[in-house]
């Protein structure tokens, strides 16, 4: 009698061991899947407020650079031409100075005043920035820093 005990035992124990196995062959439970899914989402998330902070500084930078450009184009003008300012920034396009109607990085016309209203020699050129709105602190301006 105390073999069967002791069979009994074997196969119990050898039942538990066969159900672990079957177990981990079958797969990923679903709380193993959302721990996994959220973690991935926490991370995508991080890289995605990063990607968009550059994105921001490039606009910026960008923008800097159109206006430089712009600068320089009345530059030119100024030379070639009696009146030192022309009458619109489309002007500078009519007459080659520019390739095409200068446009910030948030498609909005850059402004244009001349002559300059902030002690330089040249026009001052800015874009309204990011909230298209002149005159707010996120103006990108040919003046200032």
């Amino acid at each position: 009698m105390q073999m069967n005990q002791e069979e009994l035992m074997d196969r119990r124990i050898q039942r538990r061991l066969a159900q672990r196995r079957r177990r981990r062959t079958r797969g990923m439970t679903l709380v193993e899947i959302m721990v996994v899914v959220a973690i991935i989402g926490m991370i995508m998330g991080a890289v995605a407020v990063g990607a968009m902070s550059q994105l921001e500084k490039a606009k910026v930078k960008n923008t800097k650079m159109i206006i430089h450009n712009v600068q320089e184009a009345l530059v030119h003008y100024a030379t070639d031409n009696t009146d030192s300012c022309p009458k619109s920034l489309n002007d500078l396009v009519a007459q080659k100075y520019l390739n095409k109607d200068p446009k910030d990085d948030y498609g909005q016309p850059l402004m244009y005043a001349c002559p300059s209203t902030h002690g330089s020699d040249s026009a001052d050129v800015w874009s309204r920035g990011k909230d298209k709105q002149d005159g707010t602190a996120d103006d990108i301006t040919s003046w200032g820093p």
